[in-house]
């Protein structure tokens, strides 16, 4: 838990979280992708602001800006600086940054933005992702010296985990957090989880970085979803019970309430109470093998509270106790006029 807002979301009843589409478009075309439509005009921001005002009525105290490509809003400073004025206490965005500039980047710090997730499939662009690290590289040192926190995301499927390690590997050279995940095989044609070869590839990938994490690397992501993914690859149970729609919901650009990114409503976000919210306090048909990542750490967290802690305290104490010992040894080495 990182504030005691963040303790009391545990335990509490109401929602913790929440994603806020700002825009459908998008500039790129991933053939996993089923969360942009460029028919579709951007919203208008002061219908963004009002739902941003029911979010956070409602007692949500992180927010999420989604897309289609965020950045494509011509609001989304403005956006952003109106979010924190409300009071949540981080606001994050995820985006390719294609279209992230270094004064845009300055436009953001000054708005409030708390953490910016750039999604990177691969070290090298393709047909099916067009995300790649290279094409963005040159960006990250624009955030040196940034309040605005920096960690990169990856889909892990059949054209990319290829490269992931690649990936990883210079982001953790940069000491960037960085993190590739598996993607849900009902987003995709050929279903690849139900191929042997296939979890065997992602498996691996999740393993090794399992490994990087356990020596104090920057992994973004949770000892109990590293876990969670092996066992979905597996096809083992992990026993928890879905919070979607009741501490963690979505709301789509045009102020639909929806469960998670891919569990639609037609229900309009400002008809949404907070009994409506509880009455999803329950179990999903859909959970098993969800993909919805956020939903399902959230989910682990609220389920098995102190399972999940103890997993995550125990993680912590292996990372820093490596971290402790590689940097000993290090220092012994410079002592003695060796490379560390």
């Amino acid at each position: 838990m990182k504030t005691w807002q963040d303790a009391q979301r545990l335990l509490d009843d109401k929602p913790w979280s929440a994603h806020l589409y700002v825009t459908d478009q998008c500039n790129l075309d991933c053939h996993y992708c089923n969360e942009y439509d460029n028919s579709k005009p951007h919203p208008d921001t002061e219908d963004l602001k009002r739902y941003m005002r029911k979010i956070r009525e409602l007692g949500v105290i992180h927010l999420g800006f989604q897309g289609g490509e965020p950045l494509l809003h011509p609001d989304i400073c403005e956006l952003v600086r109106y979010a924190r004025s409300l009071g949540f206490i981080r606001v994050s965005m995820s985006t390719n940054a294609f279209k992230l500039t270094e004064e845009l980047l300055r436009g953001l710090e000054k708005a409030g933005l708390t953490s910016m997730q750039f999604s990177v499939d691969r070290m090298t662009p393709i047909k099916s992702t067009r995300k790649s690290l290279k094409t963005v590289l040159h960006k990250v040192p624009w955030f040196d010296h940034s309040p605005i926190r920096l960690n990169v995301a990856g889909v892990l499927f059949k054209d990319s985990v290829g490269e992931t390690d690649e990936v990883i590997a210079a982001c953790l050279e940069r000491d960037i957090d960085v993190a590739a995940r598996v993607i849900h095989d009902d987003l995709i044609n050929d279903r690849q989880l139900r191929d042997p070869e296939a979890i065997q590839d992602l498996l691996g990938a999740l393993d090794r970085q399992s490994t990087n994490k356990a020596r104090g690397d920057k992994i973004h992501t949770s000892w109990n979803l590293l876990d969670y993914q092996k066992k979905m690859l597996r096809g083992e149970d992990s026993e928890w019970s879905c919070v979607a729609g009741y501490k963690y919901f979505f709301v789509s650009a045009e102020g639909k309430f929806w469960l998670c990114s891919q569990v639609r409503t037609d229900v309009d976000i400002m008809d949404v109470t907070p009994e409506l919210l509880k009455s999803y306090d329950t179990p999903k048909d859909c959970q098993t093998g969800c993909g919805v990542y956020c939903i399902a750490d959230m989910s682990l967290a609220v389920s098995h509270p102190g399972r999940y802690l103890a997993r995550e305290i125990s993680g912590i104490a292996t990372s820093k106790l490596s971290l402790a010992r590689r940097r000993g040894v290090a220092r012994a080495k410079r002592a003695m006029g060796q490379p560390a």
